[in-house]
């Protein structure tokens, strides 16, 4: 495999290729567990799936499966899924699943029956006194794993000397804070196994510069030309201002309004026409919003003035069934842009009531699959929030709406063709993909190959 050449944030301004061995070759793919997944904090789920003490999933990387549970006391814990005696996983994924959840008192094997406390200690152990003392409650206990939480996720880290979460995070964390995910739910859920690699995955929805030849249908609404920028280990993009009015915030909502006559009729059609192909990157109270505009404002008014008027109507009515927004300083929602990724295996399209958000993983340590997983969150009020399981869905139109079965449509594309001997290597918009080849500068440091390199 090739070695590691550097590459510093400044190099990412510069036009740069990036070969294909991540993506392909096996032996990277082998690599990636103990180079990469884990070293790295990775959100496994969210805080609300585990309210109660017993309660359970787990998370599965690769060829390592960890448990997430609500101990006794309350406190979020993670294990290995594994059984200090023999190496028998203590919970079995069901067959066609990604994960297991559920609610246990306690964890037994399967195989001879030693029993687990939530809090990871061996409660039982069937004839212990044959082993002469030496099975001490250090050596019988599960094996921990870091665990904490930020924006109401669950994040894991394997590697016992990692660093603290938020020092990890930033400075995602800071520009996203303001977003309050937390206080945010499930609207969907769906997950699918896709014939290609986790990064060709995840770098579908790194930047907008695919809109016009992938979602053609959206650039009526307005340009999509976008920035992107390096943020440490993670990145950002929005779009640009000379293109767009920074004060209809519309990096953060993909409110796209800039052309046509009337505003209100073209916010209108945009916010039916997310709702009606992605059921995300709005909500119903945008979507009613944003319909009676053209009976609320003159013909005539303004694109800076129908926003404001749109979200304060559906900021009112989200307020009268109990649903606070947060009111981060209009900079800061500018700064936080469109969408983010966290590296490695995250993209978040946040908005100030809901959130898109994508996790991919690898299938085993087959470079030509990976498990993607989308879901929706928002607002809701208390105690009305619906509940949703993880839905296995085909990546068809029928199962996920017209714009992400448009992203898909180019996954397994984009694998089959990085085979060809007649591909040069990824030529990545050094203003606009930026995000990708940050990724992958990122992911060189990790593996030490593979990084991005100047194009001759």
């Amino acid at each position: 495999m090739n070695e590691q050449v550097n590459i510093t944030v400044d190099d990412l301004a510069e036009p740069l290729t990036i070969g294909t061995e991540a993506y392909l070759s096996p032996e990277y793919a082998k690599a990636e567990g103990d180079r990469l997944w884990s070293k790295v904090w990775q959100h496994a789920g969210r805080v609300e799936e585990i309210p109660n003490p017993g309660d359970f999933f787990t998370y599965e990387i690769g060829s390592d499966s960890i448990i997430i549970v609500r101990a006794e006391s309350g406190d979020i814990k993670a294990f290995h899924n594994v059984c200090s005696h023999r190496g028998r996983q203590l919970v079995d994924v069901p067959c066609g699943q990604h994960s297991a959840c559920g609610r246990k008192q306690r964890f037994v094997c399967g195989y001879h029956g030693w029993r687990y406390g939530l809090d990871g200690a061996c409660t039982h152990k069937l004839d212990e006194e044959d082993w002469k003392g030496t099975l001490t409650d250090e050596r019988t206990r599960l094996s921990d794993v870091q665990v904490d939480t930020w924006g109401g996720w669950i994040w894991i880290n394997m590697d016992p000397d990692c660093i603290p979460l938020r020092d990890y995070l930033e400075p995602a964390a800071t520009f996203l804070d303001p977003f309050e995910f937390e206080k945010m739910r499930y609207l969907w859920r769906k997950w699918v196994i896709f014939d290609c690699n986790w990064k060709t995955a995840i770098e579908a929805f790194m930047e907008p510069y695919h809109v016009e030849g992938t979602h053609p249908q959206l650039t009526k609404y307005g340009d999509f030309y976008a920035w992107s920028r390096a943020h440490g280990l993670h990145g950002n993009d929005g779009f640009d201002p000379k293109t767009n009015s920074e004060e209809d915030m519309s990096s953060s909502t993909v409110s796209r309004t800039a052309k046509g006559a009337d505003a209100r009729a073209m916010t209108k059609q945009l916010q039916e026409e997310l709702w009606d192909t992605i059921g995300a990157s709005t909500t119903q109270t945008l979507v009613a919003a944003a319909k009676r505009l053209p009976d609320e404002l003159p013909d005539g008014t303004p694109g800076h003035e129908v926003h404001h008027h749109w979200f304060e109507s559906a900021k009112r009515d989200d307020a009268a069934r109990g649903v606070i927004w947060p009111e981060p300083k209009p900079e800061q929602v500018a700064k936080a842009g469109l969408a983010w990724h966290v590296f490695p295996n995250m993209s978040i399209l946040q908005g100030l009531t809901f959130a898109l958000c994508y996790r991919t993983r690898p299938y085993g340590d087959d470079p030509d699959k990976c498990i993607y997983e989308a879901f929706a969150l928002e607002r809701f009020p208390e105690g009305e929030e619906p509940k949703t399981e993880w839905e296995y869905a085909e990546p068809t139109e029928a199962n996920w709406k017209k714009v992400l079965a448009q992203d898909f449509s180019n996954m397994a594309a984009v694998q089959r063709g990085m085979k060809s001997r007649g591909f040069r290597g990824a030529l990545p918009n050094p203003y606009q993909e930026r995000k990708v080849t940050n990724f992958h500068r990122n992911l060189a440091d990790y593996m030490g190959m593979a990084a991005p390199r100047r194009i001759d």
